[in-house]
């Protein structure tokens, strides 16, 4: 009986009806959070390992995000602004490319010009 009490009160702060609602996950637009050192995976065998499916277009109005690609590392600091690195290791995302726009997460475009990179929601 002790044992049941016990555990009863332990629940208790979990039952209250003035303990706060749990926040709801962040679920939308997480891939404006993509920048840094991306890795571009396209082996359908790694589809898994990557975070988000993504589709490089050829039309800038289609896509979900317009990319920069910078030369830099360092400098691949804002959204929309990626170093494409040649090694899976040092990357801080993988994407994997898929041909098939319906199955892509994100449309991605590549843009030559900087002040242009950003994620449209």
């Amino acid at each position: 009986m002790p044992i049941v009490f016990t555990f009863w009160l332990a629940l208790l702060p979990f039952l209250s009806p003035d303990a706060p609602a749990p926040e709801p996950a962040i679920v939308g637009n997480d891939y404006c959070r993509i920048y840094g050192s991306v890795y571009l995976e396209r082996d359908p065998k790694y589809r898994n390992e990557a975070s988000h499916t993504v589709f490089l277009g050829e039309e800038e109005a289609f896509a979900d995000m317009v990319v920069y690609r910078e030369n830099n590392k360092l400098f691949a600091d804002a959204t929309a602004v990626w170093y494409i690195t040649p090694s899976k290791a040092f990357a801080d995302h993988i994407l994997y490319v898929t041909d098939n726009r319906n199955l892509a997460d994100i449309t991605v475009h590549f843009t030559t010009v900087r002040s242009f990179a950003a994620c449209r929601e």
